[in-house]
């Protein structure tokens, strides 16, 4: 078992010498067939779809890089890390994969190291085994708390015997997990989770993987959609860079964004759409990156580690990432969301300290530099992944319901792989179809291997 968090359509040959639409390099196209918002990675599968089908998108972006949450940071260190999502998951069948290799990036299996700490030392094969059993037992009793009339909150449920495991438990099954504490976290929800132990990395990061495959796409960046205005005809999304119509649109900004009403729709999107996003409110999750040269830790590549601890105030550290002295401490929930509100330099203050209980005084002597990631205050994403409360896991489908011509896609509108980036990108696709069948746009024959979404649908 493997102790982590869980953690391309070809464009045609008309676009595909497509500029990125830079503020002073391109002025923004006044007209297109879909208009996209946001350039993570459903909105550049979503604007990957509609080229592949020969209609003309265009995609805006209120960020000044595409990737949405997978930021690759190349710049920090002397090695690049992820600063967002980090692995892919489902390597039989998700397509970003091959398209990984397909324009030249290296994909292999993620790390499955795993490390458990018991203070200053590892535990026992007896203590691990013991705690593989108490996640068992959790996990099993949230399976069956999932098939019951009501949602519960997964914290209700847990089994009493947990003993000193119960912490570390909660921790990776809630914060570590879905960026919640159990008893925000729907029983459903996470039983409905798909398997995310299969993961893949890509060598030079999530974010370079979205933005090359969003290369031949037009996108403007620095150019957030202020207001759109809709109906059951068409769309027309207002930008400081000017005004956008078009006969359908793709939104893919997060539940958070979406519900802060940051974007002002005219008329207003429908309660329950907005309900439903609220119900899949952004859990917090963040990188706290910390430049260790000589290994002081002891530990191996792509090491990861977690510890017997007696409160959810606890993190999962990724020691020597792809090789390299970078170790990031991972932290989520409610105690990391709190972290993130002090900054930056609590944060580093509480990833000395916690590896110093762990490992020692010596052991954090040499750190060279720290670099944190707070998503909760980023104001084009406002959290980490979204996770349903005990009662919204049917907001999901909701959130995939037209609106006008209108169409929401984004990792929260995935049913079982929601919080990754392979749920993102098939929510793209989702939508992108779903828009262009509304046009008379879809094709007949396939334009691209089918995911597993499709597989599903085409069962039925």
């Amino acid at each position: 078992m493997t102790i982590t968090r869980r953690s391309f359509l070809s464009a045609s040959a008309a676009f595909a010498a497509a500029p990125i639409l830079r503020a002073t390099a391109a002025p923004l196209p006044r007209e297109a067939d879909i208009v996209v918002i946001g350039a993570g990675a459903a909105g550049i599968a979503a604007a990957r779809r509609v080229m592949a089908a020969n209609r003309k998108v265009v995609v805006v972006e209120a960020a000044s890089q595409i990737g949405g949450r997978c930021i690759t940071d190349s710049s920090t260190f002397d090695t690049a890390v992820d600063r967002g999502a980090r692995w892919m998951h489902n390597p039989d069948t998700n397509p970003m994969i091959r398209l990984a290799r397909g324009v030249g990036l290296d994909v292999s299996p993620a790390p499955t190291g795993q490390k458990m700490r018991i203070g200053r030392r590892n535990a026992r094969a007896g203590e691990t085994e013991e705690f593989l059993a108490a996640l068992v037992r959790a996990n099993r009793a949230v399976d069956e708390a999932s098939r019951g009339k009501l949602d519960a909150a997964c914290a209700s449920v847990l089994p009493k015997d947990l003993g000193d495991w119960a912490a570390t438990a909660e921790f990776l099954l809630g914060a570590n997990f879905a960026g919640k504490d159990l008893k925000e976290l729907s029983a459903i929800d996470k039983a409905r989770a798909q398997d995310r132990n299969s993961a893949i990395a890509c060598k030079q990061g999530l974010g370079t993987l979205i933005t090359r495959l969003g290369e031949q796409t037009p996108v403007a960046l620095s150019t957030p959609a202020g207001r759109i205005l809709w109906s059951n005809r068409d769309v027309s999304v207002e930008t400081s860079a000017g005004k956008i119509v078009a006969r359908a649109a793709i939104i893919t900004v997060s539940t958070n964004v979406l519900t802060a009403g940051t974007i002002k729709f005219a008329p207003d999107i429908p309660k329950r759409t907005l309900d439903a996003a609220s119900k899949l409110s952004l859990g917090s999750y963040d990188h706290i990156v910390l430049q260790l040269p000589g290994n002081p830790l002891g530990l191996a590549r792509d090491d990861i580690l977690i510890e017997q601890s007696n409160s959810t105030r606890t993190a999962l550290l990724f020691a020597n990432i792809g090789g390299s002295s970078l170790c990031s401490i991972d932290v989520g929930g409610s105690f990391g969301r709190d972290l993130s509100e002090q900054g930056e330099q609590a944060m580093a203050a509480f990833a000395r300290e916690w590896l110093t209980k762990l490992f020692g005084s010596e052991a954090t002597a040499g750190i060279k530099k720290v670099s944190a990631t707070r998503w909760n205050a980023s104001p084009f994403v406002m959290g980490a992944m979204s996770a349903s409360a005990p009662g919204g896991q049917l907001s999901r489908k909701i959130l995939t319901e037209p609106i006008g011509c209108m169409y929401l896609a984004g990792e929260a509108t995935h049913d079982a792989l929601w919080g990754t980036v392979d749920g993102a990108w098939e929510s793209g696709e989702r939508a992108a179809e779903a828009a262009l069948r509304r046009i008379g746009a879809l094709r007949d024959e396939p334009v691209e291997v089918p995911t597993q979404s499709t597989k599903r649908r085409q069962k039925h």
